[in-house]
Formats: structure tokens, C-alpha cells, sequence
């Protein structure tokens, strides 16, 4: 963690530390955080190697993005939203 925050700091990328499972602050980390111990940290792997499970979080993350509608993004997925709301900035590398 030392290394995280001796970058951060010659970035100059201040950094914001929250209590852990602190809705009220951080309310949108946390659901995700809830979502992916739902639908996947408890799913049975099928997957034994690290190399597998990468690629079953990858699957994952791409499902959470393109396909599972959000309620708070008026039931469109974040893809969708960024599309519509926010094109002009869109880099989706980090996405899937």
C-alpha cells in the first residue's frame, strides 16, 4: 500500500481514505461491492486456475457493464449511459 500512496503523491493524486462499508459515503462502491459478492464471489468456481478465474471476472465485469440494467441509471446499463449522457468522453479500455 506504501507504494500505492508514494505514486499517488508524486501524481500529486490526492487521496480520499473512507471507512470500510460506509454506504453513506461511498454508496455507489459499496452496491457494486454487493453485487459482485452476490453474483460472483459466491458462485462455486469453475475455474481452478488464476488464469480461469481472471477470465470468469472479466465475464463478469463485462456483464455488470453491458448487459445488467442499473436502477439508478434509469434501468440502462453503464454503457448505455455513458453512451447517452456522456459520449464525448468515452474510453471504454477500462470498461470491459
Amino acid at each position: 500500500m506504501a507504494e500505492f500512496e508514494d505514486a499517488c503523491q508524486e501524481l500529486n493524486i490526492p487521496l480520499i481514505v473512507l471507512p470500510p462499508a460506509s454506504p453513506k459515503y461511498n454508496g455507489g462502491v459499496e452496491r457494486a461491492n454487493r453485487t459482485f459478492r452476490e453474483g460472483f464471489y459466491n458462485m462455486p468456481m469453475l475455474e481452478d486456475s488464476v488464469r480461469g478465474i481472471q477470465a470468469e471476472l472479466t465475464k463478469a465485469v463485462n456483464t455488470y457493464n453491458t448487459y445488467r440494467p442499473h436502477k439508478n441509471l434509469n434501468n440502462l446499463t453503464p454503457m448505455e449511459y455513458l453512451k447517452l449522457n456522456h459520449l464525448e468522453d468515452l474510453n471504454t479500455s477500462h470498461i470491459y
